[in-house]
């Protein structure tokens, strides 16, 4: 009896579906950088301003991966500190060091996502850093490009508006501002956009020929997409899709 359940069990799993163990092989992330990363990509919870809220908690969740991307979600309450970042939750692909902006030849990427309220403070966007020293910590950089597909109650980029900019057949409000040492460019679009296909480095081609972005000078440290959280909750982003190649 005991050998013919062993065998079911054996026969079962071999027949299972990739998909269903993927879903399976869960991971929650509830500390301040509790952090995941497998098949080229990364995903942290993030909780970088934690200390500026009154009260409040979040914990990040991988719900499948593969090397075509992840899935993914985050939920999250916050209180006090009006305006101000708590956490920036986010999937990110792994990036090789010692390539220049000039060097690739393309950005690709793709992300489905919701949130399942709007009664919050906050936004959904990829984040990228680059500086030019390859080896600089990937916390910051020289420059800060951001892409917001979604902003929620009146939050705003760094800096002020500065261009209406059209990359990717799509139609941007621009914004420049520093933060620190940090230049930071944040393409804002004119409205929720909660799936996006496009390639990343068209906003660097854009940045370089009208603001004068030095490419060449310039090391790719992070690649990323996720949601700065101000204040609000309970609140979940769902991300069912995830991807981003670098060539």
């Amino acid at each position: 009896m005991k050998l013919t359940l062993v065998l079911f069990v054996s026969s079962l799993a071999a027949a299972t579906p990739l998909g269903w163990r993927e879903r399976r092989q869960q991971v929650s992330l509830c500390g301040q950088s509790s952090s995941w990363s497998g098949n080229g990509y990364q995903l942290n919870n993030n909780l970088w301003g934690q200390s500026r809220a009154t009260s409040g908690s979040q914990c990040t969740y991988l719900d499948s991966s593969s090397n075509s991307g992840i899935h993914w979600h985050t939920t999250w309450t916050w209180e006090g500190g009006e305006g101000e970042v708590k956490s920036y939750a986010y999937s990110g692909r792994q990036v090789s060091t010692g390539l220049t902006i000039a060097s690739i030849d393309s950005m690709q990427t793709s992300v489905s996502w919701e949130y399942n309220t709007t009664d919050i403070q906050a936004n959904v966007a990829y984040d990228i850093f680059t500086a030019e020293d390859p080896d600089h910590e990937h916390s910051s950089g020289d420059y800060e490009v951001m892409i917001w597909l979604a902003r929620y109650n009146n939050v705003s980029p760094i800096g002020s508006s500065v261009a209406t900019a059209t990359v990717g057949g799509d139609t941007w409000d621009l914004f420049a501002g520093a933060n620190g040492d940090m230049e930071v460019y944040s393409f804002v679009a004119e409205n929720t956009m909660n799936s996006f296909s496009g390639d990343v480095k068209d906003f660097f081609d854009y940045l370089e020929q009208n603001v004068g972005f030095p490419v060449d000078d310039q090391y790719l440290l992070v690649f990323e997409l996720g949601s700065e959280a101000f204040t609000g909750g309970p609140a979940t982003l769902s991300v069912s899709q995830f991807s981003a190649n670098i060539a």
